[in-house]
């Protein structure tokens, strides 16, 4: 069931082998992170993973820090010796993605962060293709992301401790933050048309 639960991933197995890996261990995750992000793998499971793993605020921290990571290299192999292949992969949607940008480049990423039906890999991919600035890209991807993923990290740590212990209290606690994050991104993407719509 606890498998299940974090996308098929064991996290007992995953946490021994990181325990075994010491200090080693964050950055394991976050190379690991960083590589399911490229090859625009889904994220969710990553984030609710290191929740179980690492608990709340660590796992938060962590998780935060692999996905910006991953997010800076996707966005410069984009716009330096991956442009054509990612240009040609992504034709007719980065565009969309472009013409936002040209609206306010900090808030549209900070804003499309914050959505989860957008697949964070391919938004790094089609960033990098965009005008926006290195600067205002890693602004706005370091805001919105920290918020976006502290709902599945929540929900990742609660959710395994209910599992051992049938406390229920702080899961109803990431389960409401997750609705409301929902809620408010559902609100904008109905204000906004974004190229990318299946869930990451």
């Amino acid at each position: 069931m606890t498998g299940y639960f974090l996308g098929g991933i064991n996290p007992d197995l995953i946490q021994s082998w990181l325990k075994n890996s010491g200090i080693w261990a964050p950055v394991t995750y976050i190379v690991i992170y960083v590589v399911a992000t490229i090859l625009v793998l889904p994220s969710t499971a990553l984030n609710l993973t290191g929740g179980a793993i690492f608990g709340p605020w660590l796992g938060t921290f962590w998780t935060s820090v692999a996905a910006i990571v991953a997010a800076i290299a996707s966005f410069i192999f984009a716009r330096t010796v991956g442009h054509e292949a990612v240009a040609k992969r992504l034709a007719g949607r980065w565009q969309a993605i472009d013409a936002e940008v040209q609206q306010g480049g900090v808030f549209y990423m900070f804003a499309i962060r914050l959505v989860p039906i957008m697949p964070y890999g391919l938004v790094n991919f089609a960033a990098g293709l965009t005008s926006v600035s290195f600067k205002d890209y890693l602004i706005g991807t370091i805001l919105g992301t920290v918020p976006g993923v502290l709902p599945f990290v929540l929900l990742g740590s609660s959710g395994l401790k209910a599992i051992r212990t049938g406390e229920v209290m702080p899961l109803v606690g990431a389960l409401a933050l997750l609705g409301i994050l929902v809620a408010g991104s559902t609100w904008y993407r109905r204000h906004r048309s974004f190229p990318f719509r299946r869930k990451p």
